[in-house]
């Protein structure tokens, strides 16, 4: 007779071990939503609001305070200056209030008739102040001998507080599809999502086949080997501003050692803008780009070369398969899966890439990205969301591209 046993996991114990799994995961995965969640939810939210960088602090009253007139003596007459105005050029501020304390000694006259001064307290209800405006209340004052002997207190030190209500545009219910418009408008956006493309797509496919190259080159044992490995890390592990201006003056076309050996081999007759002519511009960020990350796509490469079992390649040999033939029915099949991640990666973070292009030309001569839109946007124009839209665009197009790639790609390949 057979005894027929729960299913694994049905179990109370089993479902107590996966609460406390779950307990122990918490504050993990609260973490990674702090980090990754919270700021991507705000670029959306910033992506429909039509906010500039003046934005990002909420409008509120300023005041200003000042004591003038003469006070050296009994009987002195001297007046309590208040300056107040709207932070903002364009935002109303509404029921704005100031207060203060005057100090002991000090007597004050007729005031202002939205001032009212109880012992020493004043309150100024000085209503709205549309954007940009500016107000003025002065309190008269009659120095006392009091005050003299208290050693003339400074009525700043008590200082005046102000307060009022007003809309903050970043955190009002208020949305607008403007800044996507703003974007999409006219032909500026296409020709700078084409060079984001062309810099991705040639910057990805030639950083696999220049790292693939360079690791069938060490596959293989020989002197000099581990110098070799060293020398190809240089471009990886090189700060990426000290190699970005190597690069600028070594092509520089006034004093560029690259020019100047170009016409003395008589190959061009004037000096090359390298950094600065279109299309040479983009070909060469895109080469820079192949350049400083092949030695990624060589290490993860070269790994996976030296950990596929020599013996097929043995009985390749005895069966008389040429070179070719080896690599491509033997290594090629063992190595999609590395090239399939590594094309994912190095795809997402090059369509990512600012900071090469940055330094490199600044964006200029065609070699505007996405990314360098987006900091054009953000800091040079000031506009935040309409920056923030071009962040929810580039967001999508790699969303786009990896549900492709998982949905078709890596099935292909067994991922």
């Amino acid at each position: 007779m057979t005894i027929a046993t729960p299913p694994r996991g049905a179990g109370p114990l089993a479902r107590r071990e996966a609460r406390l799994a779950w307990g122990l995961l918490a504050p993990t995965i609260i973490s990674v939503a702090l980090v990754v969640v919270l700021p991507l939810l705000s670029i959306f939210w910033i992506s429909v609001k039509p906010i500039s960088l003046a934005d990002l602090r909420p409008p509120a009253p300023v005041v200003r305070e000042a004591l003038r007139g003469d006070t050296g003596a009994a009987g002195d007459a001297a007046r309590l200056q208040y300056r107040i105005r709207n932070s903002s050029r364009d935002k109303p501020i509404t029921g704005v209030i100031l207060t203060d304390t005057i100090p002991a000694g000090l007597q004050a006259g007729e005031l202002d008739p939205r001032c009212v001064l109880e012992g020493p307290s004043l309150r100024c209800d000085l209503g709205d102040l549309d954007g940009g405006a500016r107000d003025e209340i002065e309190v008269p004052l009659t120095v006392a001998q009091a005050w003299l002997d208290a050693g003339s207190p400074d009525p700043e030190e008590t200082a005046a507080a102000i307060t009022g209500r007003s809309d903050n545009v970043l955190t009002n219910l208020q949305f607008s599809g403007e800044n996507f418009a703003r974007v999409f408008n006219g032909d500026e956006f296409w020709g700078v999502l084409w060079v984001t493309l062309f810099y991705t797509v040639f910057g990805t496919v030639g950083a696999l086949l220049m790292g693939l190259f360079a690791a069938m080159l060490l596959n293989k044992s020989f002197k000099g080997q581990g110098i070799l490995r060293g020398l190809y890390l240089f471009p990886y592990v090189a700060p990426v501003i000290a190699v970005a201006f190597t690069w600028v003056t070594l092509f520089d076309p006034f004093s560029g050692s690259a020019n100047a050996l170009l016409i003395q081999m008589g190959v061009t007759e004037g000096a090359i803008n390298f950094f600065g002519e279109r299309p040479l511009a983009l070909i060469m960020v895109t080469v820079f780009e192949i350049w400083r990350y092949f030695p990624l796509s060589f290490l993860f490469i070269l790994a996976r070369m030296q950990s596929i079992d020599t013996d097929m390649y043995e009985a390749a040999d005895m069966d008389g398969a040429s070179p070719f033939q080896k690599f491509w029915y033997l290594s090629m099949p063992q190595l999609l899966g590395i090239l399939s991640v590594l094309f994912l990666l190095r795809f997402i973070w090059t369509f990512n890439k600012f900071d090469d292009i940055f330094l490199l030309t600044g964006g200029n001569a065609g070699t505007r990205t996405l990314t360098v839109n987006v900091y054009e946007q953000a800091f040079a124009v000031s506009n935040i969301g309409a920056g923030a839209a071009v962040a929810v665009v580039i967001f999508c197009c790699l969303l786009a591209f990896s549900y492709v790639f998982f949905r078709y790609m890596s099935q292909e390949e067994g991922l």
